[in-house]
């Protein structure tokens, strides 16, 4: 237990953390080391939007640094919290690039679509399967997810 102040308490288990100045680091969760540092970025239509969006998640998440956040997010989340955290990260990205495509007058699947069809595989095959898993896969979810209408 660390008190700091003299009136907040911080528990943790593990080694702390100094800084230069001998002041303790307290790092975030690390769910927060999933949140999207920008908005995803606007290609001109749902179909590019997504797309770009969905290879880029594959490549962050399936990078050894990626499993590992995902990883440390989800150990010691017996109330599935940090789970919760890291899923509103992706549903906002996607809300984002749904709700710029329905501005320019895009047909769109709503949220919970786009995170069952696309993301939930994805992630699926990052965690258990992640050999031989390239964008391409990436692409052919966005595709059967938009349908005909999205092509």
């Amino acid at each position: 237990m660390v008190r700091l102040l003299g009136s907040q308490q911080w528990s943790r288990t593990g080694p702390l953390t100094l800084n230069a100045n001998g002041l303790l680091l307290v790092s975030v969760g690390p769910y927060e080391r999933l949140r999207p540092d920008t908005a995803p970025g606007d290609h001109g239509s749902l179909s590019s939007d997504l797309t770009a969006w969905a290879e880029q998640f594959l490549d962050e998440m399936s990078s050894p640094t990626g499993r590992a956040y995902v990883r440390d997010a989800l150990l010691g989340d017996p109330d599935g919290s940090n789970a919760g955290r890291c899923s509103a990260y992706a549903a906002e990205q996607v809300g984002a690039i749904l709700t710029r495509a329905t501005g320019r007058g895009e047909r769109t699947p709503d949220v919970e679509t786009v995170l069952d069809h696309v993301v939930a595989p994805l992630m699926y095959r990052i965690l258990f399967r992640p050999d031989g898993l390239e964008t391409a896969y990436a692409r052919r979810l966005v595709t059967a997810v938009l349908g005909p209408a999205g092509r």
